[in-house]
């Protein structure tokens, strides 16, 4: 190794900055060791819990941490970066405790390579979101995307879930032969893969060569966070892997990929010179418009939970690309990124609870469908009651977390001078709870299909991610000052 480069790495503020990422691969290390050494399988959960507790603290610690870049600009550490991580965390979370008792008929050879797989994804999510340059946002984006190609096949024994697998695999390998094309043209333009470098070269970005390259990223973006045209994968994936991957897949790369997508269109705190011109703010609102209608109207006519909230990910997503719009003209300095960071806080614990509750159903041992649930609320009264709570907070109801999501989005737009899509994207909002209020209506005022009540399996690790979701998506609905304090 160059001893410029060790030196950089060992620097005590790149060291500061990578705390998070070293500690999440440092776990993965010892959760092996921990499986391949005999008698030590049982400290595989300690250190999984362990390792996100540890990375969650050098997280936390680095709020105040001041920004800058780390191993000659590769790194970009800001306090946001810090935000970013704890969301990534908290999702990584989610899935492994809903994971918990949920592969009862899988091999248990292999649970310790799952939770491997899931601090990898999440070392992926940390240098994605903290890239400086395109080359370290791609290493992250395959740390990131080959274990959730793995994890969405896990269930090997179901056809469904190696399908979901292989799908995700082929339609993640076009996407990211995408932006390595689309990183190839813009480094033939501006000379450089530094996003700093790419704002210096100010003359290049406007070339039609730099502007291919940037489509084709924003392409391979798009298919991360699952955005019109983009979104097809995504309910078939969603209802074939199992139901933890989905709910880790659903919230933590959404949010991997907006971090990245904020930096790179200049749209975060601090003001940085957007990449792209101010005409492609309109391009990027009309596909957000666009997303929404097609993830809230395929949502609509869904019987299977997992595929109707597919497709509402599909509309969350749209709505968070429309704050994302709002940057380039947004009158507030880091307001898109603050509303992104909102948005996806709250919807990590939202639809992580969802996703957690319909595992949990799951163990009666058929797909959670709108039948399935009538008259849930007389046979599982708990359930039904959180599930409705997660259903209005999707929905934008007041006080929940979602609605202050929603509520920061369309204040961006307005101030963009977007009032006209604003507009579309509240009523696109309504239409959203037709889908949600459908479930509700099945819980509460439907009879049950049937007279039989199958046990559910004793599932600590689902029951407390649905208790801490409950609490937090009632926490940020009634005291969203405190997460906006957070994230600054």
């Amino acid at each position: 190794m160059n001893p410029q480069v060790l030196e950089q790495m060992l620097n005590p503020a790149a060291l500061q900055a990578l705390a998070p990422l070293l500690a999440l691969c440092g776990g993965a290390l010892l959760l092996l060791l921990a499986d391949i050494l005999p008698g030590l399988s049982k400290l595989r959960s300690p250190l999984f819990l362990a390792t996100i507790a540890v990375a969650g603290w050098f997280a936390w610690g680095n709020l105040s941490a001041p920004a800058g870049g780390h191993i000659f600009g590769s790194f970009q550490h800001s306090p946001a970066l810090s935000n970013w991580t704890l969301i990534f965390l908290a999702s990584a979370l989610i899935g492994w405790a809903v994971a918990q008792c949920y592969y009862q008929h899988e091999e248990a050879n292999f649970l310790a390579e799952h939770d491997v797989l899931i601090l990898v994804a999440t070392a992926g999510m940390v240098l994605m979101a903290g890239s400086g340059d395109l080359l370290t946002f791609f290493v992250g984006l395959e740390t990131l995307s080959v274990p959730l190609y793995t994890l969405s096949g896990f269930r090997r024994a179901q056809r469904e879930s190696v399908e979901a697998g292989l799908k995700y695999f082929i339609l993640g390998a076009f996407a990211a032969g995408m932006f390595l094309y689309g990183a190839a043209l813009v480094y033939a333009a501006t000379g450089t893969l530094s996003i700093e470098g790419m704002r210096a070269a100010n003359a290049a970005l406007s070339s039609p060569l730099a502007l291919a390259g940037f489509a084709l990223i924003a392409a391979s973006l798009f298919f991360k966070i699952s955005v019109f045209p983009f979104h097809l994968w995504v309910p078939d994936v969603y209802q074939g892997a199992p139901t933890p991957v989905t709910a880790f897949m659903a919230t933590g790369t959404k949010a991997a990929a907006f971090a990245f997508l904020l930096s790179l269109m200049g749209t975060s705190a601090g003001g940085s010179k957007p990449l792209l011109p101010e005409s492609a703010a309109l391009v990027f609102a009309w596909i957000a418009v666009i997303t929404m209608g097609v993830g809230n109207l395929g949502a609509l006519v869904q019987s299977d939970l997992k595929r109707m909230l597919a497709y509402s990910g599909i509309a969350h997503a749209g709505t968070m690309l429309l704050a994302i719009a709002s940057g380039w003209h947004d009158t507030q300095p880091g307001g898109a990124q603050n509303a992104i960071l909102y948005y996806m806080g709250a919807y990590v614990f939202t639809a992580g609870g969802a996703f957690g509750l319909i595992a949990w159903l799951e163990s009666e041992g058929a797909p959670v469908t709108m039948d399935s649930i009538k008259g849930l609320a007389q046979r599982r009264p708990l359930i039904a009651a959180a599930l409705a709570l997660f259903m209005l907070s999707l929905g934008g109801m007041p006080p929940l977390g979602g609605f202050w999501g929603k509520y920061l989005v369309f204040s961006c737009a307005v101030r963009a001078d977007m009032i006209p899509l604003a507009v579309i994207g509240v009523l696109m909002s309504v239409i959203a709870l037709g889908y949600y209020l459908r479930v509700i209506i099945n819980m509460y005022m439907q009879p049950s299909a049937s007279t039989s009540q199958h046990p559910l399996a004793a599932r600590t690790g689902s029951l407390l991610a649905v208790g801490v979701c409950s609490v937090m998506v009632l926490v940020l609905g009634l005291m969203p000052r405190w997460f906006l304090d957070l994230i600054g």
